[in-house]
């Protein structure tokens, strides 16, 4: 897929489509009684206004599809990356709330609880995977279904299977000091070890949720535990040796093996590195970018790991789950339309097959279709064989990951040094998340 890096808005003209047996149940009401194959007359324009342009040319093709079976209903898809969070409340803040916007999923389902529609008894909920839905419910009573995934997800280190082989790297480096030592093999032949993408604030909170875990468990806490205190403002960083030393001591050595322009280099920069075989490792990424990084090069050879959090090899794990919530707005004025458009999506033969074959992600919903891509098939083995950390960024709120992102490109930056950088997440968690 070529991706949309700046704002882009695809529009078809669409018809709502009625879904067999869906009558709504939970108190939201709607009738979707018709045959999924139905075309229907209703006509509406629905405005969907998402994050991830990494995905916009394959939800370009689903509308597209649904448009054969749906006509009427013109669909407005508008998606940016960086400064979603801020245009997104602006849109809310002006009573211009988008049919369907995206949020993180977990904690930030509560942010935009007031504007959400519960998804509850709706048809896509008897397909949607259950490890999915329970990251859909409202954390702080644990009700309700207030969004969708796009993806279920793996997090880790993608890597190039022959440079390693050609730089005699027989295995993925699992603890701190044998990443420094590949990185210097890599290094001396020639590549560049790593590609960053650190313009990006999201990549940094990719990278920190491994680091964040792992302290957790040494800790003897939940990650959830651990974020709850640093959010009363009842830890530091500094308390935790795999935060204060080992998170910073790997954004340094990224930055010493990494891009010659760090904070220039976005996930275009990133796939451009790792595609074209300039760079052995991408950082802050995940399975979303292999489509296009094949097109690049359809003989990458794609290995995909954790990341090396400690001198524990154990903890050396990959991260899966669904980060990632769609949103239907409750007062939207076409609520039905935009259900049956979910609806179809996610109950769908083309919409199931829709998430491996097109986007190529983890689905989120009940499938049986294999992966054909290289990073799934390998996440799901590493999940059978080594298990998978918890998906921490489920925690925290958007608004705090983006606060923390510029506060790490600021350390990038030479702006503030280590124990200032530290200062400034403690205070910013307790300030931005701790107030809620």
């Amino acid at each position: 897929m070529k991706k949309k890096f700046l704002s882009a808005i695809l529009c078809a003209a669409m018809g709502v489509t009625m879904l067999a047996g869906c009558g709504s149940s939970g108190g939201n009401g709607g009738d979707s009684s018709q045959s999924a194959s139905a075309k229907s007359d209703d006509s509406g324009e629905i405005y969907m206004f998402i994050s991830q342009p990494e995905y916009a040319d394959a939800i370009g093709e689903l509308i597209d599809e649904y448009k054969k079976v749906a006509p009427n209903v013109t669909i407005n898809y508008e998606t940016t990356q960086n400064d979603y969070p801020t245009l997104l409340k602006a849109k809310l803040n002006s009573g211009e709330t988008p049919d369907i916007f995206s949020s993180t999923s977990g904690k930030e389902i509560d942010t935009y609880k007031e504007y959400s529609y519960d998804l509850t008894g709706q048809p896509l909920t008897e397909t949607m995977l259950d490890s999915v839905a329970a990251t859909m419910q409202s954390p702080s009573d644990g009700n309700g279904c207030y969004g969708v995934a796009i993806k279920g997800n793996y997090f880790g280190i993608v890597y190039n299977k022959d440079i390693f082989e050609e730089c005699g790297i027989t295995e993925f480096p699992s603890t701190v000091s044998a990443m420094k030592d590949v990185c210097e093999k890599i290094s001396a032949k020639g590549y560049q070890p790593f590609t960053t993408g650190f313009n990006e604030w999201w990549v940094f909170k990719h990278i920190w949720q491994h680091f964040l875990d792992a302290a957790a468990k040494d800790a003897g806490l939940s990650t959830s535990d651990l974020i709850a205190k640093f959010e009363k403002g009842e830890a530091k960083v500094s308390d935790y040796p795999e935060l204060y030393n080992n998170y910073f001591d790997f954004i340094d050595l990224a930055v010493k093996y990494g891009d010659e322009k760090p904070l220039e280099t976005a996930l275009d920069g990133e796939e451009s590195a790792f595609g074209t075989g300039k760079a052995a490792m991408v950082l802050g990424q995940g399975a979303w970018i292999e489509a296009d990084c094949l097109s690049i090069n359809p003989d990458l050879n794609i290995g995909f790991n954790g990341y090396p959090v400690t001198e524990d090899a154990s903890q050396c794990q990959a991260i899966s789950g669904s980060d990632q919530a769609l949103h239907v707005n409750k007062d939207s004025k076409v609520l039905q339309q935009t259900l049956d458009f979910l609806n179809w999506w996610y109950t769908s033969d083309y919409g199931k097959s829709w998430f491996t074959d097109v986007a190529g992600v983890v689905p989120p919903v009940e499938s049986t279709t294999e992966s054909k891509y290289e990073i799934i098939k390998q996440g799901d083995e590493l999940s059978k064989t080594n298990g998978t950390a918890d998906l921490a960024i489920c925690y925290s709120t958007d608004s705090w990951h983006q606060s923390f992102g510029e506060i790490m490109q600021g350390y990038l930056a030479g702006t503030t040094d280590k124990d200032a950088t530290c200062a400034q997440i403690e205070s910013q968690w307790k300030a931005i998340d701790g107030a809620q």
